[in-house]
């Protein structure tokens, strides 16, 4: 109980600070609406959380061991988002009132991008290290799972609820173009900053 309230700021500071999923969210509810931001968001808290419950049920400790996979798998996630961004860069401005994105495939894009998001996965690896300590029983890494879900949900729905504020900026197809534009280099710039940070360190 005791360092559930650290872990409870952790984790509102690792959920709401900007990456990959949060602008994501942003542009989804900007373009979209709130039912897809807030699918998207779900998907992504789940996600997480599950990859939580896995790294401390043991998959940290392959990873640690495994610098050449943790390195494979930060240059996909980096590779997979730099091609969303391109994706977004290239997009059609067409109206803020076309409902054309399945909210399915919203839950399996943020689900989907937690997975490959090399930020997501260092946070799983901090919190059974910093939080967990020896302590990786189901019961105790569970809760930390579950606990993460409730924190980091309303986080990413903040971002959502950023997004709807802009769209009244967005109905022109040009200040659309301009904001899928300043998205999609967001993007490039939270994946390959601290990717090459990490490569200088």
């Amino acid at each position: 109980m005791n360092q559930w309230l650290p872990f409870i700021l952790f984790a509102s500071v690792a959920s709401i600070t900007p990456g990959p999923t949060n602008l994501l969210i942003l542009g989804s509810a900007a373009r979209f609406g709130l039912s897809i931001a807030l699918t998207i968001a779900v998907g992504a808290s789940l996600s997480a959380s599950l990859m939580l419950l896995v790294v401390g049920l043991g998959l940290g400790e392959l990873l640690a061991r495994a610098p050449l996979l943790q390195t494979a798998m930060s240059w996909a996630g980096a590779g997979w988002i730099s091609w969303m961004a391109c994706k977004l860069m290239r997009a059609e401005t067409a109206g803020l009132g076309e409902r054309s994105v399945d909210q399915r495939q919203g839950f399996v894009q943020g689900a989907g991008l937690q997975l490959i998001n090399p930020k997501t996965w260092l946070m799983t690896v901090s919190v059974t290290a910093i939080f967990l300590g020896g302590d990786a029983s189901f019961g105790a890494v569970t809760a930390y799972a579950v606990l993460f879900l409730l924190v980091s949900t309303p986080c990413l729905l903040a971002w959502g609820l950023l997004g709807i504020g802009s769209a009244r900026l967005l109905r022109r197809p040009a200040r659309l173009r301009l904001f899928n534009r300043c998205m999609a280099l967001l993007l490039l710039t939270s994946v390959w900053v601290p990717l090459l940070s990490q490569l200088r360190g």
